[in-house]
């Protein structure tokens, strides 16, 4: 039932955007279009990406991982950690890390969201490990640890959207409300999916850097 491609009497707009155009505020409370459209009217998609990220972070995990248990970690890979990059580092990761969290709890009102979010508080994952070594981050940041927060928001991910999609199904209402569009605790469950995916990229991006640069987390 597709038309034709090329043909000049095709509609000039397609009727799903102009929905998500026009009613995407009414219909998601979410200020950022872009935001209802991935998180609220395509979160299926989404919830597909997620999975893709920790697939494949499990798949390098299991390649690459030499780590044993009760060893002691080998700093001998981390790169040699200069004075003027240390200070730097203690300057610098603060920033990235209250901006990556601005991004992603503001991804419902303006620009930005879970992945770009989770990308941010990721490099600044990646400049301590580069900058101040293995030993002293993975103080903070364990397998475990990891494991653990990307295995929860992607659950939790899945189980909120899976409760909206089967109440939306069989026309029942939710009761998640949307809130009031430009405030913070708005948007129904576009906020916390922001969160649980910016967690997973964040888990994601170190993960990879670790793994690929010395081959354990």
């Amino acid at each position: 039932f597709l038309p034709p491609f090329g043909n000049p009497n095709n509609p000039v707009n397609n009727e799903v955007s102009q929905r998500y155009i026009e009613k995407g505020l009414e219909e998601t409370g979410a200020v950022n279009i872009v935001s209802g459209m991935i998180l609220d009217y395509r979160a299926f998609d989404t919830l597909g990406e997620s999975t893709v990220l920790f697939t494949a972070a499990t798949s390098v995990m299991l390649l690459l991982k030499k780590e044993k248990k009760g060893k002691e970690i080998n700093d001998k890979f981390s790169p040699k950690r200069d004075p003027i990059v240390k200070n730097t580092a203690r300057f610098v990761i603060p920033i990235l890390l209250v901006f990556g969290i601005y991004i992603v709890l503001n991804g419902h009102l303006s620009p930005g969201g879970g992945f770009s979010g989770g990308a941010i508080m990721g490099a600044s994952l990646i400049l301590m490990s580069s900058a101040f070594g293995y030993k002293r981050i993975k103080q903070i940041i364990t397998e475990k640890f990891v494991k653990t927060v990307t295995f929860c928001s992607l659950m939790f991910y899945a189980l909120s959207k899976t409760y909206s999609f089967y109440m939306g199904s069989h026309g029942l209402e939710t009761g998640i409300p949307l809130g009031i569009p430009g405030a913070i605790l708005s948007s129904g469950l576009i906020l916390p999916l922001n969160i649980c995916v910016g967690l997973v990229v964040t888990c994601t991006m170190y993960s990879f850097y670790s793994l690929f640069s010395k081959g354990e987390i």
